[in-house]
């Protein structure tokens, strides 16, 4: 038998009425109608789901009436890039584009009457450019999502790390002028959309009986802690970070002593060009040296080592001592360079004394790397959710029961410190779980 059920939604104040009748029909699919009351006085919005009984019986299936959607407004001063972002974005089910924007005076006027849900925001654009905007946008709305759309140049890459550190969410840069219309198309397809997405969190739908507090917010997301034996002082701290990684990683590093004995390698999900402005920024913030490495460059206690772009960064042992190695092998995860290489070469070189360190970020980077971490023996932290720009990466860590410790960007200066204080280990302690 075919049935559908039709959920009518009609509000007064505050409350919701939902009525549900079953009906025969010949589709599966979601219809939209209106319907009226007996009286013909109450008009309602109606959302049919059809569905298949394949015992004969009817059945209620619940499904969502409408699926989520991220709205977005475009900003550029080039029409023909407003174009393309938009019909890109358009395609997509999940995306509305709300509206475009020439300026920063504009958007920002446009920001106030549409309120979209993120902004695409140029770096350079005439009257009013995009660190202006960027700063106008915090003082009123310190939480929307802005994503920099940049050139891929040096003054492209300094103007996107200042933005970051202004607090826009994340960055893409645009496609080259050699890059023709299909092309350019798909790279802000596969660099842009998710990016999107990831940060909108528009997987989840509006759904009658969804799991969302009276407020909104989101239950938390549940992860159980590893289990672990005595602490084991670290020689090496890894990072990975990507989407809102390099804010949390600059407070970090501002809060982290002069005298800290370990060296810090860090791998971002960057472009070679911006990697080395990223690099210079974080030594202004911080009491530590930071450089991007040269292969072979020996690891010293108190040094950022920061992965340079368009590389692999490994660590190696060599006569005793642990070296930076680079290399252009395969891309993993989209990503070169990839966490996932480090981590594995850091629990070879250092085993139960590696530290993994996994801040927010999209996608699944670093989350092998964490088990290679953990079967030496080494030990795992991640960044908390309510802390994280987007808790993907540090998020699906925790949840594969890989971190010992889930912490807010606040307390991981401090846990950084106490883990590589210096304590005797054993030999049973390196394969310690």
């Amino acid at each position: 038998m075919l049935a559908s059920l039709e959920v009518a939604m009609t509000c007064r104040a505050t409350t919701i009425a939902v009525v549900m009748r079953r009906r025969v029909r010949l589709s599966e699919s979601w219809t939209f109608v209106r319907d009226v009351d007996a009286r013909g006085t109450r008009v309602r919005n109606v959302y049919r789901a059809n569905y298949r009984d394949g015992s004969g019986h009817e059945r209620c299936s619940l499904r969502a009436s409408r699926m989520k959607k991220a709205k977005v407004l475009v900003v550029d001063d080039a029409m023909l890039v407003r174009r393309m972002v938009t019909d890109v974005l358009a395609a997509d089910p999940a995306i509305e584009v709300v509206g475009e924007a020439g300026n920063g005076r504009i958007a920002l006027q446009k920001i106030a009457q549409l309120a979209p849900d993120l902004v695409t925001l140029d770096v350079e654009m005439p009257e009013m450019n995009g660190l202006q905007t960027l700063k106008e946008i915090r003082k009123t709305h310190p939480r929307l999502p802005v994503i920099m759309f940049s050139a891929v140049t040096e003054r492209g890459a300094a103007d996107t790390l200042e933005a970051l550190h202004l607090g826009a969410s994340d960055y893409v840069t645009k496609p080259g002028g050699a890059a023709g219309r299909d092309l350019a198309k798909a790279r802000i397809h596969d660099d842009l959309v998710p990016k999107i997405k990831s940060l909108c969190r528009v997987a989840s739908a509006l759904s009658i009986g969804g799991k969302r507090s009276q407020s909104g917010a989101r239950p938390p997301t549940p992860f159980t802690l590893r289990a672990l034996g005595p602490m084991i002082g670290a020689d090496v701290v890894a990072i990975s970070l990507s989407t809102g990684g390099p804010a949390a990683l600059g407070e970090i590093a501002g809060r982290l002593p002069a005298d800290f004995r370990a060296p810090l390698v860090v791998v971002p999900h960057m472009a070679a060009v911006f990697t080395k402005f990223f690099a210079e920024r974080l030594a202004t913030q911080t009491k530590l040296r930071v450089v991007e490495p040269a292969d072979g460059q020996p690891l010293e206690g108190g040094v950022i080592y920061v992965a340079p772009g368009d590389f692999h960064l490994t660590v190696l042992r060599r006569n005793g001592a642990s070296v930076c190695a680079l290399n252009q092998q395969p891309a993993v995860h989209a990503h070169r360079p990839a966490a996932d290489v480090l981590f594995r070469s850091i629990a070879d070189a250092y085993g139960s004394r590696a530290l993994a360190l996994v801040l927010t970020g999209m996608g699944q980077d670093g989350l092998r790397g964490c088990e290679d971490i953990t079967t030496a023996g080494g030990r795992v932290i991640v960044q908390d959710e309510p802390t994280s720009v987007v808790w993907e990466m540090p998020g699906l860590v925790a949840k594969a029961g890989l971190a010992d410790a889930v912490l807010p960007l606040g307390e991981l200066a401090g846990e950084l410190v106490r883990r590589t204080v210096r304590t005797p280990v054993s030999a049973d302690d390196r394969g310690a779980a």
